[in-house]
């Protein structure tokens, strides 16, 4: 079966949704944990480390960082999440029934550096980024496991997993976490060719 030509960029677009929304209401309830970043959207493959310390909004105000989704890989599968090896084309051979789409979430914040008489961060600004990091990593987890049931157009939403999740190292004044979802991308009809 062929697959709907926007479905994959929809629920990349739907997984940001998710994790902006809930990056937000943490923000809300536990004190000095930044939001939703303003520059949040849905990139072509892994982000370039270019935006964690920008603070953003006419007031600056914004949450700097960056949060990015983006598609690892996608696989044909009739037994979601294990991927087809079934040779199509032959007689008497099912076409898969959906399609495995893996998405990489990755939110970037600002992480204390050196500062200008090359002293190291304090253990206190230590503690506060990755007490940042970690209320980030339970939040997006629970975004992609409480959001994501409520999306898609089966009752119970799409199929999906989670995948690894892992801090990313501190590189260019930034540091941040990285998660991975499988969402399965039901299939729809191939589109009947035109006779002359």
């Amino acid at each position: 079966m062929a697959m709907n030509l926007l479905a994959v960029h929809e629920v990349a677009e739907t997984v940001l949704g998710c994790v902006c929304a809930a990056l937000e209401e943490t923000a809300a309830t536990v004190e000095d944990q930044p939001g939703c970043p303003c520059r949040a959207c849905v990139v072509p493959g892994p982000p370039a480390w270019d935006g964690c310390n920008e603070v953003c909004g006419v007031d600056g105000e914004g949450a700097g960082g960056q949060l990015t989704v983006h598609v690892a890989r996608t696989f044909a599968t009739s037994s979601f999440p294990v991927d087809d090896r079934v040779v199509q084309g032959g007689r008497n051979c099912a076409p898969p029934t959906a399609t495995g789409v893996e998405l990489v979430v990755t939110l970037l914040r600002c992480a204390p550096t050196m500062d200008d008489r090359g002293c190291p961060p304090s253990c206190e600004e230590l503690a506060a980024a990755a007490r940042t990091v970690h209320v980030d990593t339970a939040t997006i987890y629970n975004a992609l496991l409480c959001c994501l049931p409520t999306t898609g157009t089966r009752r119970r939403g799409p199929a999906f997993f989670l995948g690894a999740h892992r801090v990313l190292e501190l590189a260019g004044g930034c540091t941040g976490v990285e998660q991975r979802v499988t969402v399965a991308v039901p299939a729809c009809g191939c589109p009947s060719e035109e006779s002359p």
